[in-house]
């Protein structure tokens, strides 16, 4: 059983972050497109690209961050869901939840600092982000490596390293989105489009997990809605510079449902917090978009947030990973992915 009084657990919860501010928009930008996983060319091509791409892209997002107040509300809603999950882990002793923000502060050496000063017994490692990538979770263990060892943080550690099926995260979906599709005008068809942040395509051909997570998700949150015949897809959005990415596109299915007569259902099923790709993106684009083409309705579901399922589900993951070992998926306990995806936490084939 976890429930040892005498422990102190550290549990740090990892997600993308965002810009405060205006002026921090340029440096979160280059934090992002510097990262290995995310460029995947050797220096000094990468860092050439990253000073390009951020001083290029600035402006636009500047005018995004400036729609939502002035920067990302990324940090107050993670913050939120630390709180809730901090509550829901009072019977694990002494806990405390930290957050480590991939591009812009806190980042992983500040809130390793944090947790050394903390003194853990253990630590766990928590992505918020649900289906496992090279490009997200990956990069955030790399840095969180290196960080803990510069602070010489010698907690044993457990990581968690995905839930697409977690019990909670599926039960909070499926009923905020069966809420939603029960609430779509009488004699309308509806249409569910499960959007989720798209990767190049490369990137998943090289053995990334991501979209096979991203397709069991899907499956596991319809199966829980318990709707007969319902029309849904999952798409990407986000696409970024000249390379192919993984598809349907979100842009393409809402045109498709314009020309389908079909009421929207926009759900994401990739994000666990609000932030610009949901409140402006989902919500405005998106909208916008479905106006043009002649969407007969348009809903977009919130994220789940601190909904009461998803917070217990990762309460739920945090245990299982302190009393069956040190890399897990929640659910299961082990491995998930095929053994050909070499991307996977696990690896590749053996």
């Amino acid at each position: 059983m976890t429930g040892i009084k005498d422990e102190r657990t550290a549990v740090v919860l990892f997600n993308l972050g965002g810009p405060d501010d205006r002026e921090s928009v340029r440096p979160f930008l280059f934090n992002l497109f510097y990262d290995p996983s995310i460029i995947r060319v050797p220096n000094p091509f990468r860092w050439f690209l990253a000073q390009l791409i951020s001083r290029s892209r600035a402006p636009i997002a500047q005018a995004i961050y400036d729609h939502l107040g002035g920067g990302s509300p990324i940090l107050e809603n993670t913050r939120r869901q630390a709180d809730a999950l901090q509550r829901e882990l009072a019977d694990i002793g002494t806990v405390r939840v930290f957050i480590a923000m991939r591009y812009w502060h806190p980042m992983a050496p500040q809130t390793a600092s944090d947790v050394k000063a903390f003194n853990p017994t253990r630590v766990v490692l928590l992505p918020l982000y649900p289906q496992w990538s090279t490009t997200t979770t990956a990069s955030s263990w790399r840095v969180w490596a290196n960080a803990r060892a510069k602070v010489d943080l010698a907690a044993p550690e457990h990581r968690i390293c995905c839930y697409p099926w977690e019990a909670g995260f599926v039960q909070a979906m499926a009923r905020m989105v069966r809420t939603a599709v029960e609430q779509a005008p009488d004699g309308v068809p509806v249409r569910v489009l499960f959007s989720a942040h798209g990767l190049p395509k490369t990137v998943v051909d090289g053995g990334d997990p991501y979209a096979w997570q991203c397709e069991r998700t899907v499956k596991a949150v319809v199966a829980g809605m318990e709707m007969r015949d319902l029309d849904y897809v999952l798409c990407y959005q986000s696409r970024v510079g000249p390379l192919e990415w993984i598809g349907p596109a979100t842009e393409d299915e809402v045109k498709r449902a314009g020309a389908d007569k079909r009421a929207l259902i926009l759900v994401p099923i990739a994000f666990v917090s609000e932030h610009s790709e949901t409140l402006v993106e989902l919500d405005e684009e998106y909208r916008e978009l479905a106006e043009e083409v002649r969407v007969p309705y348009f809903f977009r579901v919130p994220t789940v947030s601190v909904e009461p399922e998803f917070i217990a589900g990762l309460a739920r993951a945090v245990h299982r990973a302190l009393d069956r070992g040190t890399v897990l998926a929640a659910d299961a306990g082990g491995r998930i992915c095929p053994r050909e995806m070499r991307g996977c936490a696990f690896g590749g084939a053996r």
